[in-house]
């Protein structure tokens, strides 16, 4: 895999995750999709990147117990607010309002990403991950996802998997 080579003029700077990803030495490639002011859904980044979307994921932030937990699913599947509340051991899941996901987590909608948030929250990643020899996640921003390893993720985040989504 190839990393991501500085400013490039149509897909912008490298993000904070390229550049932990290039501290922590791990080989990443990064897709680029076209996007507007807003973020654009899970499966159309997947079409646009021209990716399975079974090995495209997106970042959802949770509140539960008095914590946040973080949720790492297929773009095509929706997150189990109960298997969620089981796999982080607590009552019940919610997810976090968009209005609080900046101050939270560093990240806006659409760009949030599961590596470099402000904290390093309890982090699960659907168990379909694990079938995959790559997959890919948003690399920080809108417009931007970056593909590595699902072992890579799990490190790097000390995430576990779970059969979090249907």
């Amino acid at each position: 895999m190839g990393k991501a080579k500085g400013k490039n003029k149509e897909q912008g700077e490298k993000t904070n995750v390229m550049r932990m990803l290039e501290a922590e030495g791990v080989p990443y490639v990064c897709h680029f999709y076209e996007h507007g002011d807003e973020a654009v859904d899970g499966l159309s980044v997947a079409k646009q990147t021209g990716q399975n979307p079974e090995q495209v994921f997106k970042t959802l932030v949770t509140r539960g117990g008095n914590g946040f937990f973080v949720f790492v699913i297929p773009v095509g599947m929706e997150l189990d607010l109960k298997a969620a509340a089981r796999a982080a051991g607590v009552k019940s899941i919610e997810m976090l309002h968009v209005n609080e996901l900046l101050k939270t987590t560093g990240y806006i909608r659409g760009g949030c990403s599961p590596l470099g948030m402000k904290k390093l929250f309890p982090t699960f990643f659907h168990e379909s991950c694990l079938s995959f020899e790559t997959i890919l996640v948003s690399g920080g921003k809108i417009g931007t996802q970056v593909e590595l390893s699902p072992a890579a993720l799990l490190q790097l985040t000390g995430g576990k998997t779970a059969p979090v989504a249907v």
